[in-house]
């Protein structure tokens, strides 16, 4: 082995050790954690199901659905999937809490809003807003659910704090289907940004920020970009490669003839409209200026960035107003380049470093949905109804923001056992260890009498 990538992987090893002491309490910190979540829910019952459920998505099981996180338990799966997927409690003030947290704990004033679409492919017909549909997870059409996400993300840290369920058209006047899945009557179907205009009103307000970002597909409508214009918000919006802009710093083209022989008249000289793919492969090498987007362990993030005032043409292929357009590229192996393009109603003076931050926000959203399918189930749900999918993607999001944290608590070296991983840093009750499953009593309600304990192990989190 070279010996400078033999010390490279020493220092890298060293890196991701974890002291035995970092896990110390965990179990008090978890108890602690879900207690404020946990108050809105109706009943002892419905508060004992939802820890039993936070802690099974933070556990080591492999599909973390109800019957694993049942199993898991040792406890009969029924009364956990009607407590996920049947029972009729409201996800909402969990959110609520979960964004004065992030508010609190990761809050910037410029931090970015961020909207993200993300499709789970389905093989059956039965589960709610299912359909053939693009699925970005594949790469192609498929038989899916979209979730749309709204994610805040921090110069350090990246969270989601609200999700919607996107039900297509069909579903808007099917009442079989509807009633079969609980879909609550004054649910109707509305696009996907209209469901982030929905999110941006009820959580806006409530988070510091500065921006709002978005994939291709938030920004590929005009009026989308508008109506954020709108409310005040300042947005950068990534769009297609096929969407055509007028560049309004352009010099002015010569005159356009209208008439043969003498006396013809000239034209009005303006500059045509071009797709951004084709005005960014025009653009000279010096037109470029390379970024630092941020600091990474392997070296800074570099891009080459390029920003111009532009018109955009609407959905209706009409003038729009003015825009800023900003366009970043990345060399690729084979000697190509990858490019990203955005609009923008940021001023004209705005930094490019500035707009490569808040570029990168947007791909940031994208590594926390995947934390969130691959340590805490975002998309291990089997539940087919409105309910279920709300109530287990609240959870998951819970858990995604305990994972930041204890992630958080982890880097800070002076971070005690019995630091608690709650907002603001509340400390442990010096009283024994709680359990996350209270022992059972005489008194059985109508969901314990349906359930069995079986004699086995516990969740991996629990103390023995």
């Amino acid at each position: 082995m070279d010996r400078r990538f033999r010390l490279r992987l020493e220092q890298l090893l060293t890196d991701c050790m974890v002291p035995p002491t970092a896990f110390d309490g965990l179990l008090e910190r978890l108890e602690l954690f879900a207690r404020p979540f946990l108050t809105s829910l109706p009943s002892p019952e419905s508060r004992t199901h939802g820890r039993t459920y936070l802690a099974g998505l933070l556990s080591d099981v492999a599909r973390k659905n109800t019957e694993s996180i049942a199993y898991r338990h040792d406890l009969d799966r029924q009364g956990l999937q009607r407590f996920i997927g049947y029972r009729e409690w409201d996800h909402k003030p969990l959110l609520d809490e979960l964004t004065r947290q992030v508010a609190k704990e990761i809050g910037e004033a410029d931090a970015v809003l961020v909207f993200d679409p993300s499709g789970f492919p389905k093989r059956g017909s039965e589960s709610v807003g299912v359909r053939r549909q693009w699925c970005g997870r594949l790469g192609k059409t498929e038989n899916c659910q979209v979730g749309i996400y709204m994610g805040y993300v921090t110069r350090r840290e990246q969270v989601l704090v609200d999700e919607r369920l996107y039900l297509p058209a069909e579903w808007g006047t099917d009442r079989k289907r509807r009633k079969k899945c609980g879909v609550p009557r004054v649910v109707e179907h509305r696009t996907r940004h209209e469901l982030a205009l929905e999110m941006l009103g009820d959580r806006g307000s409530m988070l510091p920020h500065g921006w709002i970002a978005g994939d291709d597909e938030m920004g590929r409508p005009a009026w989308f970009r508008e109506k954020l214009d709108e409310i005040g918000e300042r947005y950068l919006l990534a769009v297609p490669s096929n969407t055509t802009v007028r560049d309004l710093e352009a010099g002015v083209p010569p005159p356009v003839r209208t008439g043969p022989g003498r006396g013809e008249r000239c034209g009005p000289r303006t500059v045509p409209f071009v797709s951004v793919r084709a005005w960014s492969a025009a653009l000279p090498a010096c037109g470029w200026t390379r970024v630092v987007v941020r600091p990474a362990d392997k070296g800074p993030i570099e891009v080459e960035a390029v920003k111009r005032r532009v018109e955009a043409k609407s959905d209706r292929r009409v003038t729009g107003r003015e825009e800023l357009l900003f366009v970043t590229r990345q060399a690729l192996a084979d000697g190509g380049w990858k490019y990203d393009y955005h609009l923008s109603n940021a001023p004209a003076k705005t930094p490019l470093a500035e707009l490569a931050r808040v570029a990168n926000a947007e791909h940031r959203i994208e590594q926390c949905l995947q934390r969130g399918k691959s340590e805490a189930g975002l998309a291990d749900f089997q539940t087919r109804s409105w309910c279920g999918w709300h109530h287990h993607q609240t959870l998951s999001m819970l858990a995604v923001w305990f994972l930041v944290l204890e992630t958080r608590r982890g880097k800070k070296g002076d971070a005690g056992a019995d630091r608690a991983a709650g907002a603001g840093g509340v400390v442990s009750d010096p009283a024994p260890a709680l359990r996350l499953r209270p022992a059972r009593t005489n008194c059985r309600s109508e969901d314990e009498a349906i359930e069995t304990q079986r004699a086995g192990s516990v969740l991996s989190l629990q103390e023995a």
